[in-house]
């Protein structure tokens, strides 16, 4: 009898329920005799040269609520898609594409690493350029520690998102993309690549104006801390990292949600004895605020995509969004 995730089947149901989602399988997994899917959908434009946005989650199994976020925006979608006339709209302008699930082993079996012991966030083909916070950083003295980094190469997972994202690239004007995570402070925290280094990402600017574009749009939700993750700590083999590192002309601008699960455990200290408790909300009505809290977020990347903004700033705005960016961040 095959044993998968329920988010798995929630994601499986949704593609055999709307026509309108164009899925496909980007690797399949063998794990104790069962095959467990990496799964893309997509919805909107299928016209080359259009804005893209990306929500992925699932990239550590053991934090599910930032499977369950980006579950909950793609059944929200689907939801409306028949009466919503500016979804309808939005979705002739841009492409929405979906990896809510990036490891089905690990969120089935409520660990952080993949069915090989390895952390696909430390897993992809770049080192650190600077001194990594140390264990946290990335390791390959034993699997039996957490971050473990790999022996063998890329996993098929990590493999799998690159190879996707690139595609997209390909097809695209521009990609936003927002990583769904949990387990960092009392805060949501929005990072943005370099992990490995404090040198500043190529699309910087770009970056610092879609910070601008929010906090001035919704002030009252502008509940996000936005920085480099270097300077909250720094790793090796982060994906997003060797995606920003590759020379691509389509603008790529990787966002990684970091839901502030201490927030969580404060509140509920009996989490503290629950390792899936330390990543994910346990009371009802918490998990629920959660579900909603990112929409807005979510929301506001599908229409600055579509608006071109990001696309059609000035070489005197990316100047001047650029020197700000380096004086908040990096002075």
């Amino acid at each position: 009898m095959q044993i998968t995730p329920p988010e798995l089947n929630t994601l499986t149901a949704l593609i055999e329920s709307f026509p309108q989602l164009r899925a496909k399988i980007l690797t399949e997994l063998t794990y104790k005799n069962q095959s467990f899917p990496v799964i893309c959908a997509e919805l909107g434009s299928e016209v080359a040269d259009k804005p893209c946005v990306l929500f992925v989650g699932g990239v550590h199994g053991v934090e599910r609520i930032g499977t369950q976020v980006i579950l909950a925006l793609l059944e929200s979608l689907l939801a409306r898609l028949d009466w919503d006339s500016q979804l309808q709209i939005l979705l002739t302008k841009i492409r929405i594409a979906f990896v809510p699930i990036v490891n089905p082993i690990g969120l089935l079996n409520g660990t952080r690493c993949n069915g090989q012991q390895v952390d696909l966030m430390r897993n992809a083909p770049i080192d650190a350029t600077t001194k990594v916070t140390f264990l946290v950083g990335g390791q390959r003295v034993t699997p039996l520690l957490p971050w473990y980094r790999g022996t063998k190469g890329v996993e098929p997972e990590t493999a799998a998102l690159i190879s996707y994202v690139e595609l997209l690239q390909s097809n695209a004007s521009s990609v936003i993309s927002l990583d769904a995570h949990s387990g960092f402070g009392l805060s949501d925290h929005i990072w943005f690549p370099f992990a490995g280094s404090h040198q500043p990402i190529k699309s910087l600017g770009q970056i610092y104006h879609l910070k601008q574009l929010y906090k001035a749009s919704f002030p009252h939700h502008n509940h996000y801390q936005f920085s480099p993750q270097s300077l909250i700590y720094r790793t090796h083999g982060d994906i997003w990292d060797y995606l920003a590192m590759k020379q691509n002309d389509t603008p790529l601008l990787p966002l990684t949600l970091e839901m502030g699960s201490w927030a969580w455990v404060k509140k509920n200290p009996r989490q503290l004895f629950n390792f899936a408790g330390l990543f994910n909300p346990q009371k009802q009505h918490r998990h629920v605020r959660t579900l909603r809290k990112h929409t807005v977020l979510m929301q506001f990347l599908m229409d600055l995509a579509a608006s071109r903004v990001i696309e059609d700033m000035s070489g005197e705005l990316l100047t001047r969004q650029y020197a700000a960016a380096m004086q908040d961040w990096y002075n």
